[in-house]
């Protein structure tokens, strides 16, 4: 998918290029910096020496020796103050530079840090969210896939609002989903001890019911008969809401080449991701992503979590699969998109 957010040591990321969150001498130091030069090897420092630093909330291009990608991208964020001396739109800047950068060397895979949210003091939550913003507009531009790679759960934080929602959504409806499985079995229960009758008596010889003429046709008679397909279904959704196929796929967070394969091949089977992917893409409301779901063989349970943040979400009316994909991560589930 275009962007991807993973647990992972961004040096053993296999991408075209890394971001370094450098600090403005460029020339290394602690956290993210320092893990990014000690596996370079020296001749990264010697090679930043010669690029005269950088400035905040810009960029610059070196190579990567020892790594195992084709570049470093050193992004110089903020430090943060008190929100109200430039930290957000120094740190938009710095992915937005990084990621020009990365185009211009026609990279097509990138794996950023969290800028600034270290020693730089940027609130977690808040440098998710700038992160997540300005790559996903570049994303609905550009083709390209973007990893952003958390170190460990320390370093990554959803606004606490936020997840206090969905928590208490989940709550909710878990226990609202074991209360009429209770109450359902109390029924069954009841009726078994108020109707138990005897069978109804058939005269010998009579039979229970008429025998029908059969009509089984072919099996290409039986296959001409078939309901709309998921693909159908999906083409026909995207023609209503009148967006253009790349639209759709790029609010999706699916990739180009996946969203071909679902156009040429009607019978495609997707993975459920995928298709509350397209769901949140066309902003389909419950009932109608319930449909499309159905079609391609799935549905929703109140026994899942992660159904249960896919429908806070839409019966909230928020559509956007990359916050959407943000909490997912925070409670440890698949992301949307494909």
């Amino acid at each position: 998918m275009p962007l991807r957010i993973v647990r992972n040591d961004i040096t053993k990321m296999k991408v075209d290029a890394i971001v370094n969150a450098a600090n403005r001498r460029l020339a290394g130091g602690g956290g993210v910096d320092g893990c990014i030069h000690r596996a370079a090897g020296p001749m990264l420092l010697e090679e930043c020496r010669k690029l005269g630093g950088c400035e905040t909330g810009s960029a610059k291009v070196t190579g990567a020796y020892r790594l195992p990608c084709r570049y470093v991208i050193h992004a110089v964020g903020p430090r943060w103050i008190d929100g109200r001396h430039g930290e957000r739109e120094a740190l938009v800047s710095c992915y937005r530079t990084a990621l020009a950068l990365a185009k211009e060397r026609n990279c097509g895979t990138v794996a950023f840090p969290l800028i600034s949210s270290g020693i730089y003091g940027y609130p977690k939550d808040q440098a998710l969210r700038t992160a997540i913003d300005t790559i996903g507009a570049f994303l609905m531009e550009n083709e390209m896939t973007v990893y952003l790679v958390i170190f460990d759960r320390k370093a990554y934080q959803i606004s606490s609002k936020l997840f206090a929602d969905i928590t208490a959504y989940i709550d909710d409806n878990y226990a609202d989903e074991r209360t009429d499985r209770a109450s359902e079995r109390r029924r069954l229960a009841q009726m078994s001890l108020t109707e138990d009758l005897p069978p109804l008596a058939v005269p010998t010889g009579m039979p229970l019911a008429a025998s029908a003429p059969s009509k089984a046709g072919t099996l290409e008679d039986m296959l001409k008969q078939m309901d709309e397909s998921f693909s159908e279904m999906l083409l026909r959704k995207i023609q209503e809401k009148g967006m253009t196929d790349v639209q759709c796929y790029k609010k999706a967070n699916i990739d180009r080449k996946l969203f071909s394969k679902i156009r040429s091949d009607k019978l495609y089977k997707p993975s459920k991701p995928t298709v509350i992917a397209f769901a949140i893409a066309l902003e389909l409301s419950l009932d109608e992503t319930k449909d499309l779901l159905m079609k391609a063989g799935f549905a929703l349970s109140h026994s899942s979590k992660f159904d249960m943040i896919i429908e806070y979400f839409i019966q909230n009316g928020k559509y956007n699969v990359f916050e959407i994909n943000e909490a997912l991560f925070a409670f440890d589930q698949s992301l949307l998109g494909g």
